[in-house]
């Protein structure tokens, strides 16, 4: 693939090589790194859009501040693909998400440059307060200590943790800078009150002393930030005298400005590094997927893509024949919508990751995207769910972890409703430790009243919708994985199920072997290689972390010398359930050999899928060969039998 020409940018290795460029060639420089950024993800995937709208900042901020020992802090990160080209990383750019190589997010064990690590949002402001008040307090940091910048989109600024640190920030009153990044888009546009805020401050004229600086910010907006302030139809009050929002908070504010001029952000940036002296805010405009047109043009500002053609960006995804289990998910509650007019759907931020857009097409009124806010949408739901409805809360399981006090409070203790649908359950690829389902068994079975299922294939998942649908005794969830199904012949309508049991799906001696969630395709390969060998295990499908099958486990107990179980989870999830089982039933003592695969105890760095299941040891190959040595049988002897 052709490289683009980027003789200015050839010239940077670190962001120390760009304090001698001049404003002119900051412009330049930012042209070809917004090239070098699209020409790098066409071979590799991953996040563009963001990326993209903070390429001219990004060069603004390595120009004018001394990072690594002023601390830049990436709010999710997934925006940090020009800011690892500029520090040092542009050798290995072509290396981001793929196994060995550099990380999709910020990570401190990358590069100083990273001082700190990320990819859930909304953390940025209480980690630059951390570095604010390390460096007033005299903490020692290898790089030194120097101002603490967070730069944070505008539909990260929904979530309540933002607001916190800012609430703290202003009341202690440290020297910090948070760069509001305000693109009007996340992942999926932004929703609520804050939105509409964001809105009519572009309709204001700005008024802080440093408008001086930004050279009549709204005056100079281009399209179409001008038609969002003319849609605006009334300017805050108390606007004239500095009464926004963030002053309030303790803040002092400027904005906004056109985050792809430099000739507004350099002035600005400069006069708020030599002159502030608290927390300021400065609010900065720019556009998701800037400078090429595919991104511009896609519904999520070219969110997040496989490789693409650089000329026409289309994406070179591989064909299959199977659907995704997110399609699955959205297509069935669709489907159960149409005859229950009591099912509503909630997601945080990620309708289109979820399979939710799919019900919000059809029926709008019990759709809510309540924005990058999980702790909200869990007891929103659970409020719902007091008020008669069935909703449906449907999160990643990494982005669960964020409302868990909701779920134990809100929703387990008052045995509600809720039916939470997991996506995302299990290991995810390219976007690494930072977003794998690893904890949601663990964390949830420990629950009392939660009903938890885990899908062997996407037929399962169908039924699993049905029977969160039918169940109104309490809160009930169920996870399935990213990407495509087995291909298994799809029911026309999903079964409920019965709650609590299992299901044998091949009869075998010695060894039985139970599955909870989609290795059971791993658990039949391993089995026909087993049966090879002269070795058919029994294969059971659990359906149910809890309640637990404990019929069908003491039965499996009692009629094989060993049981081996196996989850895409971390200990103290499914198997932990199991062996606890078995303990009570003091079925140890009649030299039951028991073993449970589970995911390791370590955070797995970005490769792909297969290939961290294969580091994870969860696949046939691994399954085999614990039943193997669970047997005391070798590959020899075994191949005798």
């Amino acid at each position: 693939m052709t490289r683009p020409q980027t003789p200015l940018l050839d010239t940077v290795r670190i962001p120390a090589d760009l304090k001698p460029l001049s404003d002119r060639q900051l412009v330049q420089l930012a042209q070809e790194l917004r090239s070098e950024t699209i020409a790098a993800v066409s071979e590799t995937g991953g996040h563009l859009g963001a990326g993209l709208g903070v390429v001219e900042l990004t060069v603004a901020l390595h120009h004018v501040f001394d990072a690594p020992r002023d601390k830049i802090i990436w709010d999710v990160s997934h925006q940090c693909y020009p800011h690892k080209i500029l520090t040092g990383r542009r050798d290995r750019i072509r290396t981001i998400r793929q196994k060995g190589g550099l990380s999709g997010f910020t990570k401190r064990a990358e590069s100083p440059y990273d001082p700190f690590g990320a990819a859930h949002s909304s953390t940025s402001i209480s980690a630059a307060l951390g570095f604010a008040v390390a460096r007033d307090l005299g903490g020692v940091c290898e790089t030194g200590h120097g101002d603490a910048i967070a730069v944070i989109g505008d539909g990260a600024m929904s979530a309540g943790m933002a607001f916190e640190a800012m609430n703290h920030t202003g009341h202690l009153g440290k020297r910090l800078i948070v760069i509001l990044n305000d693109n009007e888009m996340s992942i999926a546009p932004p929703v609520g009150a804050l939105s509409s805020y964001l809105s009519r401050l572009y309709a204001g004229e700005p008024f802080q002393e440093f408008k001086a600086a930004a050279k009549g910010a709204v005056s100079l907006l281009p399209e179409p930030f001008q038609e969002g302030a003319r849609r605006a139809k009334e300017m805050l009050k108390g606007m004239a005298v500095g009464g926004t929002l963030f002053e309030e908070l303790g803040f002092s504010y400027v904005g906004p400005i056109y985050g792809h001029d430099m000739d507004q952000l350099l002035p600005v940036l400069r006069t708020v590094r030599a002159r502030a002296t608290g927390p300021m805010l400065i609010h900065v405009l720019t556009k998701k997927g800037k400078g090429y047109a595919p991104a511009e043009e896609a519904m999520d500002g070219g969110h997040a893509t496989a490789k693409f053609d650089l000329v026409t960006g289309e994406q070179k995804k591989a064909p299959s024949n199977a659907p995704s289990y997110t399609k699955v998910f959205g297509e069935a509650l669709v489907a159960h919508a149409a005859e229950d007019d009591k099912i509503c759907a909630i997601t945080a931020a990620m309708p289109g990751g979820t399979g939710i857009d799919l019900f919000d097409k059809r029926y709008p009124s019990r759709c809510f995207d309540v924005g990058i806010a999980e702790q909200h949408a869990v007891t929103f739901a659970a409020g719902l769910a007091a008020g008669g409805m069935k909703p449906f809360c449907a999160l990643y399981s990494t982005f669960l972890q964020r409302g868990y006090d909701q779920v134990v409070h809100d929703v387990a203790i008052q045995n509600l409703p809720v039916r939470f649908a997991i996506d995302r359950a299990g290991l995810v690829g390219a976007d690494g430790a930072t977003h794998a389902g690893s904890f949601d068994i663990a964390y949830l079975a420990c629950l009392p009243n939660m009903v938890i299922m885990a899908a062997a294939d996407e037929a399962e998942l169908k039924h699993m919708v049905a029977t969160a649908v039918a169940h109104d005794q309490g809160p009930i969830a169920f996870r399935y994985p990213r990407g495509e199904g087995e291909g298994v012949t799809m029911p026309e309508r999903g079964e409920v199920l019965e709650i609590g049991k299992g299901r044998i799906v091949q009869r075998g001696g010695r060894v039985a072997i139970l599955s909870f969630g989609t290795r059971l395709g791993e658990v039949i390969k391993a089995a026909e290689a087993l049966s090879a060998r002269g070795i058919t295990p029994t294969i059971a499908d659990a359906r149910f972390a809890k309640p637990l099958d404990t019929e069908m486990v003491l039965d499996l107990a009692a009629q094989h010398e060993a049981l081996i179980t196996i989850e895409e989870g971390s200990v103290g999830g499914f198997g932990s359930h199991v062996a606890q089982c078995l303990a009570e039933a003091a079925v140890f003592d009649t030299g039951l050999k028991f073993r449970s695969m589970v995911l390791p105890d370590a955070f797995l760095d970005q490769s792909s899928p297969p290939d961290m299941y294969a580091t994870a040891g969860l696949q046939a190959k691994n399954i085999e060969a614990k039943v193997l040595e669970v047997l005391g049988v070798s590959r020899i002897d075994s191949r005798r039998a």
